[in-house]
């Protein structure tokens, strides 16, 4: 799939208009909906979004605009997932998963998370990843969800980039388990078909972050025995 592809369907996923691009070369041509689903265009040069036919009926005029709601695109969720086995215990695995603040030291495209002092249910997560010649930034507000000890953590998005997600741990050993990483998010139904073709590099992403994670857990396995 082409960059222009890629980077039209992450501009448009995020219905809540909390994106930001930049790039050093200009960008131009990305069609967003805004947090009111209302659609608008930034004129620019090197990225064209597919064009989209509508046949007008007769005695169309700008007077029928009048009075008309705002569009509002169908969103659709999309799932990626994958798994891998660790060589600690799951106790180890979901403790370890469980700090939310280290997140940002194994998963390669999350730079960052805080949780709230005063709502520890809460966080704010920022998204920083340099993909197609294109720097892709995002942000949101995310709530954990009441968590089954050494079973699954999970979690979905208040404000921001919509997403929802979902780690299962499944003990295979006294020392060793496997973790399963969902991770889901909204786009336009009419790109489901891009973004489809998108899952191969996004299950490559939180696959490379699984791999750190397995590292990052034996050396907490580690520290805990040490």
């Amino acid at each position: 799939m082409s960059a222009t592809a890629v980077s039209y369907v992450i501009s448009v996923s995020n219905s809540l208009g909390l994106c930001h691009f930049s790039s050093r070369t200009r960008t131009r041509n990305v069609f967003l909906f805004s947090s009111v689903a209302t659609p608008s265009w930034r004129s620019f040069h090197s990225l064209r979004p597919p064009s989209i036919f509508f046949r007008i009926p007769h005695g169309f005029s700008k007077r029928s605009l009048k009075g008309s709601k705002p569009f509002s695109p169908v969103m659709e969720w999309q799932d990626c997932t994958v798994k891998m086995e660790l060589d600690v215990p799951v106790s180890v695995a979901y403790a370890c998963y469980s700090d939310r603040e280290a997140i940002p030291r194994w998963m390669p495209f999350i730079s960052s998370v805080k949780i709230l002092d005063d709502k520890p249910d809460l966080s704010r997560w920022s998204l920083k990843y340099e993909a197609f010649g294109r720097d892709i930034e995002f942000s949101w507000l995310a709530r954990n969800m009441q968590p089954i000890p050494n079973q699954k953590i999970h979690w979905r998005s208040l404000e921001g980039l919509a997403n929802r997600g979902a780690v299962r741990f499944y003990p295979k050993g006294p020392a060793s388990c496997v973790v399963e990483l969902t991770v889901s998010y909204e786009v336009p139904q009419i790109l489901v078909p891009v973004a489809s073709a998108l899952q191969p590099f996004l299950e490559g992403l939180l696959r490379r972050g699984l791999d750190k994670f397995a590292s990052f857990a034996k050396t907490y396995e580690a520290d805990l025995t040490s």
